[in-house]
């Protein structure tokens, strides 16, 4: 069941729980972007650690450890340097714009890519959204060590709002740690300018948001439970306060019913959530490849709820209050992370003018 959630929250790609993170410290939510020379190189950025890593030319042969880096490089525009992919993205799971892209990018891994396939790829670069690789490995061995990553020619970074998430001082509340992912693949693959663009247009979005929430008073924003249907009904899984979904709730102005766990994602109990009983339930469902196997799904994962003695008397059940946006540009850091504030903000405040732009 355990290794079930860890995998079966995003769209053909693992998602990050505790299991994913860093055994070292990580710097603080908001830590800034890496440090550049006026010219763009060298460039200087840190893994969850703090230890250093230097680009002095943009690299030329990427390996991402799953679709969520793949995404953000094709977003910066640097996805023809992808050589490949592990937890490649599901069908129709990237926006339709980067699709075929996307598909183009050959797979190195149907899950976790394997140790000796990464280190044999010819990649100058390994994006890891994983700060513990070996852990999601199912059987596929331990990770590459850091010293194996550069006798191989790898420099090897991490995307901080998720590799680093279960280290940080406390929960994510913006999605500054998102932006500073971005903003640093922008300066190692020489595409900073465009990464600005990205960030600008997210901040934009998340502005109009705040904005029309913020006449909402603390206590009358609602209470939020995000349902992770796809990591199965026998337990249900918690997106903690660390997690970049706690970020995209409380930004659309609902309260995380489990903002309080000190994590990213936490196994937790039917009784916990009755005990909750949560305005508004979000049916987290990955994209099935297809609109009418997408809503199936999520129709089941209603009708659990429904159904089931523990939660059919809650009254986000009772009331109907379901939110149907899907898992990966929830729970998954990326530039659609702040559409999927202005879809939360509008399905738990129907009375308020957001504009989304």
């Amino acid at each position: 069941m355990r290794a079930r959630a860890l995998c079966g929250l995003a769209a053909a790609l693992a998602l990050l729980t505790s299991a994913c993170a860093s055994d070292g410290g990580a710097p603080a939510s908001g830590a800034p972007a890496p440090a550049a020379a006026t010219g763009g190189f060298p460039v200087r950025t840190t893994d969850c650690a703090g230890t250093e890593t230097a680009f002095d030319a943009p690299p030329r042969r990427i390996v991402t450890s799953n679709a969520a880096a793949l995404e953000m490089l094709l977003q910066l525009g640097a996805g023809d340097r992808v050589i490949g992919t592990g937890f490649p993205p599901g069908t129709g799971t990237m926006p339709a714009e980067l699709a075929d892209r996307a598909a183009a990018v050959p797979v190195l891994g149907r899950g976790v890519i394997a140790k000796e396939k990464l280190l044999g790829s010819g990649a100058d670069l390994y994006v890891d959204t994983f700060a513990a690789m070996g852990a999601m490995g199912g059987g596929m061995g331990a990770a590459p060590t850091e010293q194996e990553f550069a006798a191989a020619g790898i420099k090897h970074v991490f995307l901080h709002s998720t590799a680093c998430a279960d280290r940080l001082e406390g929960p994510q509340q913006d999605l500054a740690e998102v932006e500073a992912d971005i903003r640093r693949l922008g300066a190692i693959t020489g595409t900073a300018a465009r990464a600005e663009e990205l960030v600008a247009r997210m901040e934009r979005t998340v502005g109009s948001v705040r904005t029309a929430v913020a006449t909402v008073p603390a206590d009358r924003r609602p209470s939020y439970f995000f349902f992770d249907a796809d990591a199965g009904t026998k337990q249900p899984m918690a997106a903690c306060g660390r997690q970049v979904a706690h970020a995209v709730i409380t930004l659309a102005g609902a309260r995380n019913v489990f903002a309080d766990c000190q994590a990213t994602f936490k196994p937790v109990s039917w009784e916990d959530v009755v005990a909750a009983d949560p305005d508004w339930i979000q049916l987290g469902v990955r994209n099935r490849g297809s609109e009418a196997e997408t809503r199936k799904a999520y129709e089941q994962a209603e009708a659990f709820l429904r159904d089931f003695p523990a939660t059919r008397g809650l009254r986000a059940v009772r009331e109907g209050h379901f939110v149907r946006i899907g898992s990966e540009v929830t729970t998954i850091a990326g530039v659609r992370n702040a559409d999927t504030v202005v879809a939360v903000a509008r399905a738990v405040h129907p009375g308020l003018t957001v504009d989304g732009r």
